[in-house]
């Protein structure tokens, strides 16, 4: 008689940065607002956190429209950081967010390093459990010359890092000659963990009207595309730092975000794929729960960087 093998219910907590993570999907910064805009899809609180949309110190319109334009197996956007700044997040937005029963990090950016030291002290003083740096967007024009040489980033994260009393990520840009060097010059600077990849800089063309289909011309690619440049570089990053690596770039299903964590990702963060799925992040939890128990795996830990290289 064939014996039938009993699955298990695999451990997904996993505990990065002091902070403790019920599973390791956060909903990544941009796509998923501020939590509420999905809340009805989805119980924003059965993630294991929140990358709220990126803050600025003033409030933003962004770039003028059209500033999305869809590609083969991606989208281009250059929304522009559109937010209605710190104070209105204060006073309208963060009490909301702690509602949910999962981890919020704070995504900010600026126009430059005092901005981002005063949006880091100011929720400091907030129940926000961490913030991440954003120093990498591609449709700003500010953001890149922190984020693209290891000297700008060492120099911001070191400076944020002397004001801000939370955990500190810092997300990266791929665009630029070596992440490896990024990666280890934000580690020297005191980062806590490191999330990557932002989005990759392109371009989309209307042959008719023979420009730019984007107004800003230029904007960042995510989506599918992307995976395969993302999973490089995480497997880069992860093997050059001590501190832990959060993946991102085209995650669609369990099994994508299980890539991410071969290569070394402690946690992964979905994205663009929110837009075409609202649920997309319960299902990747799922997913992950699925890939462990059926190989009877009982701890998401256990496969973090077991990457085997040729």
């Amino acid at each position: 008689m064939e014996t039938v093998k009993k699955r298990i219910k695999p451990d997904l907590n996993i505990e990065i940065m002091g902070l403790k993570f019920k599973n390791p999907v956060i909903a990544a910064s941009g796509t998923f607002g501020f939590g509420r805009e999905f809340s009805k899809f989805i119980d924003p609180g059965l993630l294991g956190g929140i990358a709220l949309k990126a803050l600025t110190l003033e409030p933003r319109e962004g770039n003028k429209p059209p500033r999305i334009a869809e590609t083969p197996s991606g989208i281009l956007n250059s929304v522009g950081l559109q937010n209605p700044g710190i104070e209105y997040f204060l006073k309208n937005e963060l009490i909301n967010v702690k509602k949910y029963n999962t981890v919020i990090i704070a995504n900010i950016a600026g126009n430059s390093i005092s901005d981002y030291c005063g949006i880091s002290k100011k929720l400091s003083a907030t129940s926000v459990e961490a913030i991440e740096l954003n120093i990498s967007c591609p449709n700003v024009k500010e953001g890149t010359v922190f984020g693209s040489t290891p000297e700008g980033v060492y120099e911001i994260t070191s400076r944020v890092r002397e004001v801000c009393g939370k955990p500190l990520i810092v997300k990266l840009t791929p665009n630029t000659a070596d992440i490896a060097k990024n990666a280890m010059a934000a580690e020297r600077a005191g980062a806590d963990a490191i999330s990557l990849i932002n989005t990759i800089l392109g371009m989309s063309i209307d042959i008719h009207t023979e420009r730019p289909v984007l107004n800003a011309n230029y904007g960042g690619l995510s989506g599918p595309a992307v995976k395969p440049i993302a999973l490089r570089m995480v497997h880069q990053t992860a093997s050059c730092v001590k501190i832990p690596v959060i993946g991102m770039g085209g995650i669609m299903s369990g099994d994508d975000a299980i890539e991410f964590i071969l290569a070394g990702a402690s946690a992964v963060m979905a994205g663009t794929a929110n837009i075409v799925n609202p649920t997309l992040c319960y299902d990747i939890i799922m997913g992950i729960e699925r890939y462990l128990s059926d190989k009877g795996i009982k701890s998401v830990k256990e496969i973090t960087g077991k990457l085997v290289m040729n």
